[in-house]
């Protein structure tokens, strides 16, 4: 039985479909129960224990085509605490680290929402490629990854590729002179802190890209530019350095922002190679490769201007080959030069102690072993001996926005009285309060004779008001008459 300490632990609920259901759709609900303990008190010679039950209700779907299903990476991206991973966009001073989580749930949640609104399936990966089966999702969607890979990883990757499974990499600047001008002096620790590595680890990502005969470059670019008629920015991006012939490469003219913050300078630069599209059709039904050197356009944490168009236009390329016209007419070639130097590693980084894949070894970091790929214990299930609502059949909301009908909640505690000791008590069995459900008529009756005495008492008010002027004419007339002399 798992033990949860307080302030420490947490419940994780993990609901798997059989096979069998894969076509099926309609709601599963149950409940968690929970044992709480708390030591005696007092004179107490036992243990406190109270039991608290989650109910849980989901919603199942037929599994969805393979071309709508995008499995986000998780394993691969790194965050401050407990290194030092330096902000993806290089204009922001007044944020230095990357601490958002780099999740679809925390600062990439609008791309989420949008991939979500346009029928996309969402998965998050949170362990390594070697985990997964790749006959099942239509695209890998890594953004913005600063871990290193297995070298199974890498051999995998390439396998599944040339099976069918798409691509897509939105990466980040990388420049080692740059990495060590954005070190700082930290007051708490009294220590200089330097980045283990640039917004992505690009010299990672180079080695997962081996094998497809591609690789990001070493220089650091910002600036604004259009692109299909969509006004873009690139925010301390970094550029493609290697890319097949037969593939489509888009340029942009840039501004060299690592020459900017390294000698103070500034310097623009034509015909930047940002964002590769490439289909090996040399191999049947092998899978599409796009690369985008900067993520910030997805990134809700310092966002200018948004590319969730730009990425539902490479999922049209990745899931069904179809390219924009607008981008077949930016077509460009790589410049010879920029196939020179590809980025290092810096010296002397301490990557290894925050990695999951790396591990030092006598002062070298080096691969760990491949990890066993995670297998959940399913619990044992008990049924429920409660009748389903009457109206199942229909849309359920959520748990959140309705309580659910069929679940009864004992919250009062009153679970172990009788129901003739309940019935004194004036409570329906169910815990909830039977005199609640009755008590209202009393209420409006109530009500209404208040309101009924209220008006009679000023229906009677007014006609007294008006007498009261007739009965003091009367009393003058009769005072005259009685003055007047006699006769």
């Amino acid at each position: 039985m798992p033990i949860l300490w307080p302030w420490s632990g947490y419940l994780a609920v993990s609901l798997t479909v059989s096979k069998s259901a894969a076509n099926w759709e309609g709601l599963a609900q149950g409940q968690v129960t929970l044992t709480i303990q708390s030591p005696p008190e007092g004179d107490e010679l036992e243990p406190r224990q109270s039991v608290v039950n989650f109910p849980i209700k989901v919603k199942i779907i037929p599994t969805p085509p393979k071309n709508k299903r995008i499995l986000w990476d998780q394993f691969h991206n790194l965050r401050y605490p407990p290194g030092y991973f330096p902000r993806d966009n290089l204009r922001m001073k007044n944020d230095p680290l990357d601490w958002n989580g780099d999740h679809i749930h925390t600062n990439f949640k609008d791309m989420y929402q949008h991939l979500k609104t346009n029928g996309y399936f969402v998965e998050v990966l949170g362990s390594p490629f070697t985990c997964f089966d790749a006959s099942q999702y239509g695209t890998l969607l890594l953004v913005d990854p600063e871990e290193e890979y297995f070298p199974e990883e890498i051999t995998k990757l390439k396998r599944d590729i040339d099976s069918g499974l798409s691509l897509i990499i939105f990466a980040d600047w990388y420049n080692t002179t740059v990495m060590k001008k954005v070190k700082f002096y930290d007051e708490n620790t009294r220590q200089w802190w330097m980045p283990d590595t640039g917004g992505a680890n690009i010299p990672a990502l180079n080695d997962l890209l081996e094998p497809l005969g591609m690789a990001f470059g070493n220089q650091v670019y910002e600036g604004d530019f259009n692109l299909a008629n969509h006004a873009m920015y690139y925010a301390s991006g970094t550029s493609l350095a290697k890319f097949p012939g037969d593939g489509l490469v888009i340029s942009q003219n840039l501004k060299n922002q690592g020459h900017e913050v390294i000698k103070g300078a500034s310097m623009r630069e034509k015909n930047v190679p940002i964002l590769g599209l490439h289909h090996n059709r040399g191999i049947k039904g092998s899978g599409r490769v796009a690369l985008y050197g900067d993520s910030n356009c997805l990134d809700n944490s310092h966002l200018q201007k948004d590319c969730f168009w730009l990425l539902a236009a490479l999922l049209e390329f990745s899931s069904y080959g179809n390219i924009p016209p607008s981008f077949k007419s930016k077509t460009s070639a790589i410049p010879i030069k920029s196939l020179v130097q590809l980025p290092l590693r810096l010296e002397g980084n301490h990557l290894y102690r925050y990695s999951k894949v790396l591990e030092n070894h006598l002062g070298t970091p080096h691969t760990r072993p491949l990890p066993s790929c995670p297998h959940h214990a399913m619990a044992q299930s008990k049924p429920i001996n409660t009748s389903a609502p009457l109206n199942l059949y229909k849309h359920q909301r959520l748990l959140s926005l309705e309580t659910l009908p069929d679940m009864p909640v004992d919250r009062l505690g009153l679970g172990g009285l009788s129901p003739d000791e309940l019935k004194w008590a004036g409570w329906k069995h169910n815990g909830l309060g039977g005199g609640s459900h009755n008590i209202f008529p009393i209420l409006a009756f109530m009500g209404m004779v208040i309101v009924l005495v209220f008006l009679v008492n000023r229906l009677y008010r007014n006609r007294r008001s008006q007498r009261r002027p007739r009965l003091r004419k009367l009393h003058q007339i009769y005072s005259s008459i009685m003055k007047q002399p006699r006769t």
